[in-house]
């Protein structure tokens, strides 16, 4: 009896020392909440735990340091994982590092510091990147013009653009609801702030922050934006000293053939649009398909590219998904027109039998940044008012799983990239 209680003792000795990894599945089948996944990779990095991501591996996996502490918090936000042996992590890595393999193991080293441009009244079910960092558990800081223009972007690794209009146009809704409540009410908390921070119309502070996101980036900050902060930063970077908007949003007139005015060389993305001059047309330009589109909501998909995950780390780590076919979605600006992307935008996902590009990504300067079409991923058409989306019933959704892609990948250890 002593022999075998020695045996036991000596296995479980034996487990303890070699089961070194939490591994941390993200296939469609072994996981079974995609998104706080990202959540503990997040939490472990956070506490100077080792990380490591399998790309093109179980639908993107992760390796972390084992340790009891990320073991408890799995088990207490509901992610599944594994503990597994450093042989058998090491079996998995060498497997992954075959040049036949369309794979690659990129090492985590440090949480990035999340920041959202977002007006400190929107509620957090207002924006997809707002909610999912909450539902992940993610932390974050709310900025907003103020911030941006005082230069605390320098404290950030991340940036989101909330669906906010650089524009100055108050999101186009005018036509809709110009006589809404919180339209009139939105309009004056605009202007107020604005003159607050010293100018005499919103449409110049918005132009003065697009300026300074525009800084921030090239200087070596990572962006990523959704919905109508896609299209309308960039059509504010053209329009630099060009005054595009009407008498109702900015008090005087627009300027005469202002087409012809604007710069496309100082865009991020997009290109040769036609900007809508009509003030109750819910659009801003040629750029978004909305308008443009003709699919069903039962057909409307993209499809996710592949990228080499060895040489093209970057768009390898912002496509990680556990399927390539992905369920499209509306917003404001939906999708992109194939026609005003620009050939140095890399487009990651896309629509190819409609002309459109959903998902694309690119270099300015030192830095990065990600556009996304549409505004929430699990729900189809959202419209104002509309109840906000609960994602304790899309714990696996592909589309959410994109904009924590993009959370998370400056988190990888920096090396020269190939894109």
């Amino acid at each position: 009896m002593k022999k075998i209680l020695l045996t036991l003792s000596l296995i479980l000795i034996s487990n303890s020392i070699w089961a070194s990894f939490i591994y941390v599945p993200m296939s469609h089948d072994n996981q079974k909440n995609h998104l706080k996944a990202y959540g503990i990779v997040y939490y472990a990095l956070q506490n100077g735990l080792k990380a490591k991501w399998l790309l093109n591996y179980d639908g993107g996996a992760f390796l972390i340091e084992n340790n009891s502490a990320i073991e408890n918090e799995s088990k207490i936000r509901g992610v599944s994982y594994q503990i597994i042996s450093d042989a058998k992590a090491q079996i998995i890595l060498e497997e992954i590092s075959s040049p036949s393999k369309n794979q690659e193991a990129i090492t985590l080293e440090k949480a990035p510091k999340i920041a959202v441009y977002s007006p400190k009244d929107k509620m957090p079910w207002d924006d997809a990147v707002t909610m999912v960092l909450t539902y992940a558990e993610i932390p974050f800081d709310v900025v907003y013009d103020e911030e941006v223009l005082g230069d605390k972007l320098l404290l950030y690794e991340w940036l989101h653009l909330h669906h906010e209009d650089f524009t100055g146009q108050y999101g186009r809704f005018y036509g809709a609801f110009r006589s809404a409540p919180w339209y009139v009410q939105q309009k004056k908390r605009a202007e107020a702030l604005a003159a607050k921070l010293g100018y005499s119309k919103v449409s110049e502070a918005k132009r003065a922050v697009s300026k300074k996101i525009r800084d921030y980036v090239i200087g070596g900050g990572f962006m990523f934006a959704m919905c109508s902060a896609t299209d309308s930063f960039d059509i504010a970077l053209a329009a630099d000293g060009v005054d595009i908007c009407e008498p109702m949003f900015d008090g005087d007139a627009s300027e005469p053939n202002y087409q012809s005015k604007i710069d496309f060389n100082k865009t991020f993305a997009f290109k040769d649009f036609e900007l809508i001059r009509n003030p109750t047309t819910y659009e801003f330009s040629s750029i978004d398909m909305t308008r443009k589109r003709r699919i069903k909501k039962e057909t409307d998909y993209f499809v996710l590219k592949e990228f080499s995950a060895k040489w093209d780390q970057v768009p390898t780590m912002l496509c990680q998904n556990h399927t390539q076919i992905v369920k499209a979605f509306m917003g404001q600006t939906t999708s992109f027109d194939r026609r005003n992307v620009k050939s140095t935008a890399l487009i990651l996902g896309e629509n190819t039998t409609n002309g459109e590009a959903r998902y694309i990504h690119g270099t300015k300067g030192k830095g990065l940044f990600t556009f996304y079409g549409g505004h929430d991923p699990e729900d189809y058409q959202h419209r104002v008012g509309d109840p906000k989306t609960e994602l304790d019933l899309h714990p696996t959704s592909p589309g959410y799983r994109l904009i924590l892609n993009n959370v998370l990948f400056p988190a990888a250890k920096k090396k020269k990239q190939k894109t």
